[in-house]
């Protein structure tokens, strides 16, 4: 059933979306009260009012009605995951390579979405208004590594917040080409759409239309292959959690991640066997975060995975 809220303006002045998410509480995000509005669930003295950005004024009746959760139609499936941890907030997974997050044009079924809508069950509640589970951050489908979800509106808005903040700590593990000159150090480029195809992304200059500021972090772990090494184990540190950013930036300073089949021809290596390798060599090691309901600091990590290592040693 709809639910139907009624406020009367004794503060004049401010956004209408902005005072009624201050009367809606922590359940409703500002987001969702603009699309409400905009889907004309709001009345303002008895008529239809459409304009989130108005201007509240001193006595006037506004009547929010909420329209009952739609439940998604993607059907649940039983697809096995590697839960880090869980409570009835949120839960953290190991992601495996070759699992894709969202649904999408290739990947209608068996991607993280449908594997959580099986998990969760019925502990998941409405965010913007479906029953969904809250994907906070994306890892690409051929990244593996730790990834957090959402079950509820207050703590996918929290988690979101930190990661817009970039206060989310993210430590990635990759294996790139050649060796990294200083074998530590920063990568500041922004990043944008690539002038010529549209699948990449790449640096290019500040200010540039569509274009966000970016910066990795990046160190040395371990030196792979004879004569100076050939390839490198390199410890990413994000401060900013861009689209392919690690890929791009890493790229870009000429040392792209084996596999890595968009950046560069990364495979090409003496004594090296292009066949073992059927994806990016990009891993999420570590995710930390404060707990959105707790306040707990939250800090989770995962191995690195069995196809990585078997490249580390094949070039060893």
């Amino acid at each position: 059933m709809p639910q139907t809220f009624s406020f009367t303006v004794t503060e004049p002045g401010q956004r209408l979306d902005a005072w009624l998410t201050a009367h809606m509480g922590a359940d409703m995000s500002r987001a969702r009260i603009q699309q409400l509005i905009r889907e004309h669930h709001l009345t303002r003295n008895g008529q239809v009012e459409a304009n989130p950005a108005r201007k509240v004024r001193e006595g006037e009746v506004y009547m929010l009605t909420v329209p009952p959760i739609e439940e998604l139609e993607l059907q649940a499936e039983d697809i096995p995951l590697s839960v880090l941890f869980e409570d009835e907030h949120l839960l953290v997974i190991n992601k495996p390579a070759g699992l894709a997050v969202h649904p999408s044009i290739g990947h209608e079924s068996g991607t993280l979405v449908h594997a959580l809508l099986h998990h969760c069950k019925d502990s998941l509640s409405g965010i913007n208004g479906e029953q969904r589970p809250g994907i906070v951050h994306r890892l690409d489908m051929d990244t593996s590594g730790v990834m957090v979800a959402a079950k509820h509106d207050v703590a996918h808005r929290n988690l979101a917040r930190q990661f817009a903040r970039h206060s989310i700590h993210r430590r990635y593990l990759a294996l790139v080409r050649g060796v990294p000159r200083p074998p530590s150090g920063t990568v500041v480029g922004s990043i944008g759409r690539h002038p010529v195809s549209r699948l990449k992304r790449a640096v290019v200059a500040d200010g540039t239309a569509g274009s966000k500021p970016a910066t990795t972090h990046y160190q040395c772990r371990q030196i792979l292959g004879p004569n100076q090494g050939i390839a490198a184990l390199v410890a990413c540190t994000l401060e900013t959690g861009r689209t392919h950013q690690i890929r791009v930036h890493m790229a870009h300073i000429g040392h792209p991640i084996l596999g890595d089949k968009l950046y560069g021809n990364a495979n090409k290596l003496k004594g090296f066997d292009p066949a073992s390798v059927s994806r990016q060599m990009l891993h999420a090691a570590e995710l930390g975060f404060i707990h959105p309901l707790t306040g707990e600091d939250m800090a989770f990590e995962a191995a690195l995975p069995e196809d990585m290592q078997g490249v580390m040693g094949q070039l060893a």
